[in-house]
């Protein structure tokens, strides 16, 4: 009686299952590893800039204040970035052949603005505030981590629902005095007023902060 399948069938089908077995593992693998090396949330991404600012020289160096460079942070949504006017304030004084500067002294010549990367990008659905956030203790490193200390900024936080949630349902360890809000290097200590202190004394009601509204409007 003539066989139905070749002597190669067995070959072909443990081959078949090898690979189907294979490309499981591959997806498998690619469903847990992805989201730890953080591609979707692009956290650690630290994007090309028109001028290497560095965070840790004029901050932690030079001391400068973060909202000499993001003048509408206490006010307005948008923490504002600086214009090239900011920039040569210090720039038409010193350093000022440096080639890294050289878009600097474009945007003076042509009078158009420098294009910064963004490096926090929020979805048109997610409103934002920076200011009631300033207003309410919450300090800089608490969403953009230690910013003080990053020679070229990068992403520090994935900036997910869950993790601004986590915030919202329990504000008050990332509360500290409103003198040290813009401090980058600010430490929780035994004289700090405790979370809720603080709470009580910004009037922060955590009933309503994990309300939908309050992100979504």
């Amino acid at each position: 009686m003539m066989a139905v399948f070749g002597p190669r069938a067995n070959l072909f089908m443990t081959a078949a299952l090898v690979g189907a077995f294979c490309v499981c593992v591959f997806l498998a693998a690619a469903i847990w590893i992805v989201p730890l090396m953080d591609y979707n949330s692009q956290q650690r991404f630290t994007p090309e800039q028109p001028i290497p600012f560095s965070h840790k020289h004029h901050v932690s160096g030079l001391g400068l204040d973060c909202r000499y460079c993001h003048t509408t942070v206490e006010e307005s949504s948008n923490a504002g970035m600086p214009s090239t006017a900011i920039c040569m304030t210090c720039h038409s004084q010193i350093w000022t052949n440096a080639a890294m500067l050289e878009p600097d002294r474009e945007s003076v010549a042509e009078n158009s603005p420098i294009r910064w990367t963004r490096v926090y990008t929020l979805p048109d659905y997610v409103y934002f505030d920076h200011s009631i956030h300033i207003a309410k203790g919450v300090g800089c490193t608490e969403c953009h981590g230690p910013i003080g200390d990053m020679a070229m900024t990068w992403k520090a936080n994935s900036l997910y629902m869950s993790w601004c949630l986590s915030c919202h349902r329990d504000p008050a360890p990332h509360l500290r005095p409103k003198d040290q809000v813009f401090n980058p290097h600010w430490r929780r200590t035994d004289s700090t007023p405790s979370g809720d202190a603080l709470l009580v004394q910004y009037h922060i009601k955590t009933e309503a902060l994990s309300d939908c509204g309050i992100c979504h409007r």
